[in-house]
């Protein structure tokens, strides 16, 4: 039962899915019925990252929306038009939608939103927001008993970058988006990100799913970090804060307004403590903190944007829409009359999954040892690890404690087995009074 996907676009993201559909193995089993049948592009004589047959590129994206064998349209084109009328065109034509395009939605969610629910299609846009992050969803099903009060989040990662940068060097923001620019963070023209527009389109779709209503993007206020110095970032350290672009949008209390229904929706620059788990949140990486009731807070974080963080969100809502065809073409049971359920909600493995021997782990450790002061201590240490290809990243000899020496060692990456190895012929040496501790080190 395979299910054909129409592809809009083979760019960044759209490679990126294309990776995804084109090698299913060890992922969910439905990507397998996933088949890549048709992808526009501007031209096809471009070299590609992937390998696709000449049949199934064309440059008539329309003949993709309205050919009746494709089932679900991905849009990963970005910008407002054609995109817009050629997910509407899709609509008529009974496509389901997946779109990446946040722009296009936050202009006009109304008009495609509704053609949707005429036509009874599925319009998914997980990618939309935060990339990689799973937000969308939870926000529609996770998070749907919740009373949602507050949704705040660092959703732009050129301006996060810039102003991390700023925090950790000391510059201007014009040195360094020159800087971001040349280092591909940032667009030739950056104003969407570095006004708060880009901000400002993800917060009204987070918010139209929070509080259950839609947002006209014009009501959005937005304000971008260009005012933003060198001098407002030193002083904000002082004070025990980073500066951070925040995109928020809370139920306004009953204590502060006579319309508890009301929202305030806003982007702009603001200061964070240093003990908000926002403050943390750097570079290119995105997050996004939800408060509600009865959950209290939740946050989801991650990167952003690129290749594969969006296409995994593209290919997670290709993979809603297929479960669900799934049932609605196996009407709704199988061939030995039991009820087939969808396969992304159901439990559908059967396996015990292999689970590896802790002594086959590598990782890192960190280990104190108790020691007679005596010369060459270190050095015994040392190639008693070295016979067991244990590496040393790092070894102090803290100070004594009592009449003992104390020895702090780190490791690099090593086999678990190798290191408890070690530790056994360490513990016979008579120079080792004990070993008071061993963790193993992220």
């Amino acid at each position: 039962m395979a299910f054909k996907i129409g592809l809009l676009g083979l760019g960044t993201v759209g490679t990126g899915t294309a990776q995804i559909l084109l090698d299913p193995s060890q992922r969910h089993p439905l990507v397998q019925e996933l088949d890549l049948y048709r992808v526009g592009v501007r031209s096809l004589d471009k070299a590609r990252e992937v390998n696709l047959s000449a049949t199934a590129l064309t440059t008539d994206l329309e003949a993709i929306v309205t050919d009746p064998d494709v089932d679900i349209v991905v849009e990963v084109m970005g910008g407002l038009e054609p995109a817009r009328s050629l997910i509407l065109k899709a609509i008529a034509h009974k496509k389901h939608v997946v779109t990446a395009n946040k722009a296009a939605i936050a202009r006009f969610g109304d008009e495609i939103f509704t053609a949707a629910n005429q036509a009874g299609v599925y319009v998914l846009l997980e990618a939309a927001v935060g990339g990689g992050i799973p937000v969308i969803e939870p926000l529609k099903q996770s998070l749907c008993a919740n009373r949602i009060h507050t949704l705040m989040g660092i959703v732009n990662g050129t301006t996060n970058y810039i102003l991390t940068r700023m925090k950790n060097e000391g510059g201007d923001f014009a040195e360094i988006l020159a800087d971001a620019q040349r280092l591909g963070y940032a667009e030739a023209d950056p104003t969407a990100d570095v006004d708060g527009l880009d901000a400002a389109d993800k917060i009204a779709i987070l918010a139209s799913l929070a509080f259950n209503g839609r947002i006209k993007l014009s009501e959005v206020h937005s304000e971008g970090i260009r005012q933003v110095s060198a001098a407002d970032i030193a002083y904000a350290e002082k004070l025990g804060f980073v500066i951070k672009l925040l995109a928020v949008a809370k139920r306004n209390s009953q204590e502060t307004s006579e319309d508890s229904e009301q929202l305030q929706i806003r982007v702009h620059p603001t200061l964070v403590s240093k003990d908000h788990p926002l403050a943390s949140v750097n570079d290119v990486y995105n997050a996004i903190l939800v408060e509600g009731d009865p959950v209290g807070q939740v946050m989801f974080s991650g990167r952003g944007a690129g290749a594969g963080p969006t296409a995994s969100a593209v290919v997670s809502d290709i993979l809603n829409i297929a479960a669900l065809l799934k049932v609605e073409r196996g009407a709704a049971t199988r061939s030995d009359g039991t009820p087939l359920l969808d396969p992304l909600l159901a439990c559908s493995h059967q396996h015990y999954c292999t689970i590896a021997p802790m002594d086959e782990l590598v990782t890192r450790f960190y280990a104190r040892f108790l020691t007679q002061d005596y010369p060459g201590v270190i050095g015994k240490l040392g190639t008693c690890f070295g016979n067991h290809d244990v590496s040393l990243e790092s070894v102090v000899q803290t100070g004594l404690r009592g009449d003992l020496a104390e020895i702090v060692v780190v490791t690099h990456d090593v086999r678990e087995g190798n290191f408890r190895q070690a530790l056994a012929e360490i513990r016979s040496m008579t120079t080792i009074n004990s070993i008071a501790s061993t963790l193993r080190v992220l």
